[in-house]
């Protein structure tokens, strides 16, 4: 037993830890390896957090394979390009398999497929597949996407609705996009048609084909891609005498049928003859009477981009594309036709002649006899030129009107000709307005009910007068008269005592600009009554067609029944008047009931009434405390009801009306039910008149009661008292009227107040603008001087850099020559050093002469050569000196 706590085993360890402790690299090495067991598992915690990415699934079959379609799903767009050249005809399915509406769409191509799959080859291409060639080439932005290639145009896309019958007529559009017309009829068939028509004439004698005939069918293809709708028709002739109907007579022309408007003919000299250029001058004049609607149920601007435009008359009609007869569609072609045939255009005579059969015995009948009855009636002129005048109120408190309506007359026995009828001026209307205004008062204070007229001459030509037919008009009530009958027609019209005719004679009244077609023989006889109406109103409507089996939930929108079982419907709808009218479903929607429907509402005082869509699925409750009303129940419940009504606006979707129903509810109970009605409306499902709209929801309106006295049903005579009352009235009366002048006074007084304080702000203003802008003067002036002292400054300052450059260059003339002096100071002191040494030499060279003479004095004749030879020695010297001086001088001069 040691002391230390321990026996000899347990304490063996020790000398392992003195060995680690006395080699320090195992420690390192022990460290190592557990933070490498660290990292790997950080690394692993790490791969297990991040997300996992599972591959796309393989694509499988989206049609079956007993299909007549060609399955492309895995976006082999290569090989769907490889078998078109092929066909001549392709049409290409893009496809997203998990789309819905590609899913609907899929059956319907299976039925065009199995009709036309002997002549259009018929490939569906998964463009969703991300590792397919279609994903990488293709960026579609929506499924299902349709492409149709005729040999090698293309591609043309489809996008109306995703429908068998419409997608297998748009198919056989582009696999005949021209029609052949062989014989009359079929050339009256297709101008008669009310879509636009091109026709091209071609002579295949010559050639099997002729020159332009691949341009212009070239160009009917191009129409289509443009146009997915097909409002354009191309067709094609042959035979000369067929050509010759409308004026076709050279190979290579092409035609342009309209039916108001002046017919065209192509002229290639203005444009090249190509395809691109047919297509886009015939989709530039183009006639379009009525369009086709197709929303593609997304977000679009659709209807609101065509509601702009003015009132759009919707019909809703079943339609079948592939259907050889449309009956319904060609009454409603006779109308618009007619509707928008302002100038009675001579080329729709025979396409109206067509569509109406004006041969009938039935019209011949009745022509004569609306000929005669207007003759009679209307003798004294044609076509007058009329003006509706609205008269202001003949007191302040008066709700009646007097309406005049002022027509330009002949006088009588002045025919017109036929050729030659006098259209409708506006100086001569103008004319007429200054006559009229002149005897204002005549027609200004009389009160009648019914339609009192007086000519008056003119004042300009002695061959006119005018005629103003007046009538007293309650503003109050104009909607309920208007709703029975309109306000000139009467049978009988009163000349006014100051007009040339009595009471007792009767004549027919002069109607309306809109109603001139009554008393107009050449429009009974040439059209019906709506024949023009669009140029001849202010109203003129855009008519819209839309297929009743695809959207008739708009129908709905708008009012139509969901328990019809015939899906016809029309509706107006006015866009700036914020109003809606319907044709009633129980009437057939036939040309007779569309032409009045439309002639209703064009007319000066519109009988229809404002359709309010309302919700009849609400349920009133034996016990309630709150009365729930619906747009059938409003002008019962509210606007005239007896008690009081406090009227809460909600909608579904408002969450602040939610939180405020057990509010609502409370005050419900506080207010005596006798004497307060407490009721809600749902405004997102009922319709109101615009006057009781609200703007912002919850709102709370207070309807006080509508409660008025009723008449004794046996009132006695009038008595004594009769005339004091109305004498106490008529006090009354004069005391308000008083009263009112006095307010209006002090109005004025008011006015004059604010326009004098006006008045001098405004001269104030004028006086600031006058100091402004004589500090702004002083400014320009101190602008111009700064700028000309600029200026200046700018010249001299370059001025200063010129001269300072003249100095530096004259420096840098000055330091080349000190360095060439210094240069050649030293080799002058080279040339001192030497010259010095040699004159040392030469005081030696004497002395030894010197010496040398003294020591031989016998011999002369060396002494004097050594003599020589001294002063020949300097004469060189002397010499190199001076040709040495003589070179340093030249170079230095260079």
């Amino acid at each position: 037993m040691s002391l230390c706590g321990g026996s000899g085993p347990a304490a063996a360890p020790r000398p392992r830890a003195a060995q680690m402790s006395r080699r320090p690299e195992l420690l390192c090495g022990a460290a190592i390896v557990l933070g490498c067991a660290l990292l790997v598992t950080l690394k692993v915690t790490c791969s297990r957090a991040k997300d996992v990415t599972m591959a796309a699934k393989v694509p499988v079959n989206f049609f079956s394979s007993r299909s007549p379609v060609l399955d492309l799903f895995r976006g082999q767009l290569d090989y769907a390009d490889y078998i078109r050249q092929d066909s001549e005809v392709v049409l290409y399915f893009f496809y997203a398999p998990w789309c819905g509406q590609s899913i609907a769409a899929r059956e319907e191509i299976e039925q065009v497929a199995s009709r036309l799959a002997d002549q259009v080859l018929f490939v569906a291409v998964n463009c969703w597949w991300n590792q397919g060639k279609c994903r990488k080439q293709k960026h579609f932005f929506y499924f299902p996407v349709i492409y149709l290639y005729h040999r090698s145009f293309g591609p043309i896309e489809y996008k109306g609705p995703m429908s068998a019958v419409y997608i297998e007529k748009f198919v056989r559009r582009v696999m005949t996009p021209l029609l052949y017309i062989s014989s009359r009829s079929k050339l009256l068939d297709f101008l008669s048609y009310y879509e636009p028509g091109v026709l091209g004439y071609f002579e295949f004698n010559a050639s099997p084909q002729p020159p332009g005939y691949l341009t212009f069918f070239t160009s009917a293809l191009h129409s289509l891609k443009k146009d997915y709708l097909g409002t354009i028709h191309f067709g094609v002739i042959t035979d000369k005498q067929i050509a010759k109907e409308i004026s076709l007579t050279r190979s290579g022309s092409v035609y342009l049928h309209r039916h108001v408007n002046t017919s065209l003919i192509y002229s290639s000299e203005v444009m090249n003859y190509t395809a691109e250029n047919i297509c886009k001058w015939a989709l530039e004049n183009r006639e379009i009477f009525i369009r086709w609607l197709r929303p593609h149920g997304g977000k679009s601007l659709l209807l609101n981009n065509e509601l702009k435009k003015g009132p759009a008359l919707f019909l809703f009609i079943p339609f079948n594309p592939l259907a050889e007869s449309h009956p319904l569609l060609d009454e409603i072609t006779k109308v618009a036709l007619e509707y928008n045939n302002c100038s009675k255009s001579q080329a729709a005579e025979p396409v109206l002649q067509h569509l109406r059969d004006a041969n009938s015995p039935a019209f011949e009948s009745i022509v004569p006899q609306v000929h005669t009855q207007v003759a009679e009636t209307y003798s004294i002129t044609k076509y007058p030129c009329c003006n509706t005048v609205v008269l202001p109120h003949w007191h302040s408190i008066s709700r009646t009107h007097n309406v005049c309506e002022l027509c330009v007359n002949q006088t009588v026995g002045v025919k017109p000709s036929k050729v030659n009828v006098p259209q409708c001026n506006f100086l001569e209307i103008e004319a007429a307005l200054d006559s009229f205004y002149l005897k204002e008062h005549t027609f200004f204070q009389f009160v009648s009910n019914t339609i009192e007229c007086s000519n008056f001459l003119s004042f300009y030509s002695p061959f006119s007068y005018y005629t103003a037919c007046c009538r007293t008009v309650n503003r109050g009530l104009i909607n309920v008269i208007s709703s029975e009958k309109t306000i000139f027609q009467t049978p009988k019209v009163a000349f006014s005592s100051h007009g040339k005719k009595g009471k007792d004679d009767t004549q027919h009244s002069i109607p309306h600009i809109e109603d001139r077609n009554y008393f107009s023989p050449d429009l009974r006889i040439n059209g019906t009554h709506i024949t023009g109406l669009s140029c001849r109103t202010n109203k003129t409507l855009n008519l819209y067609l839309l297929d009743s089996n695809l959207f008739w939930m708009y129908a709905e929108r708008l009012g139509a029944s969901r328990s019809t079982h015939v899906k016809e419907f029309a509706a107006i709808v006015d866009l700036k008047e914020e109003a809606n009218y319907i044709l009633d479903q129980n009437q057939t929607l036939i040309k007779s009931t569309l032409e009045n429907f439309i002639q209703n509402f064009s007319i000066l005082y519109s009988p229809l009434k404002r359709h309010l869509v309302g919700d009849s699925s609400v349920h009133f409750p034996a016990q309630h405390i709150i009365t729930e009303v619906t747009t059938n129940t409003f002008h019962d419940v509210v606007v005239l009801s007896e008690k009081d009504v406090l009227l809460l606006y909600y909608a579904q979707w408002c969450g602040f009306c939610a939180s405020l129903n057990h509010i609502f509810i409370q005050l419900a109970r506080l207010l005596p039910p006798n004497n307060f009605t407490v009721a809600r409306i749902d405004v997102a499902r009922n319709d109101l008149p615009w006057e009781f709209m609200a703007d912002r929801l919850p709102t709370i309106l207070f309807f006080p009661s509508n409660s008025l006295p009723s008449a004794a049903p046996d009132s006695e005579p009038c008595t004594k008292e009769c005339p004091q009352k109305e004498s106490v009235l008529q006090q009354e009366h004069i005391s308000h009227l008083r009263s009112e002048i006095q307010k209006l006074r002090s109005e004025v007084s008011a006015l004059h107040q604010a326009q004098d304080q006006l008045e001098a702000q405004l001269s104030e203003a004028r006086r600031e603008e006058h100091k402004l802008q004589q500090q702004k003067h002083t400014l320009e002036k101190q602008h111009s001087i700064l700028q000309l002292h600029s200026e200046q400054l700018q010249a001299l300052s370059e001025q200063k850099n010129r001269e300072l450059e003249e100095m530096a260059e004259k420096l840098q003339e000055l330091a080349d020559a000190s360095e060439n002096l210094l240069t050649e100071n030293a080799l002058l002191k080279v040339l001192l050093a030497s010259m010095e040494g040699k004159l040392e030499n030469k005081d030696e060279t004497k002395k030894s002469i010197q010496s040398e003479e003294t020591l031989s004095t016998h011999n002369t004749g060396p002494v004097l050569t050594a003599t020589d030879r001294l002063h020949e020695r300097e004469r060189l010297d002397v010499s190199n000196i001076d040709t040495t001086v003589t070179e340093h001088k030249e170079n230095r001069t260079e």
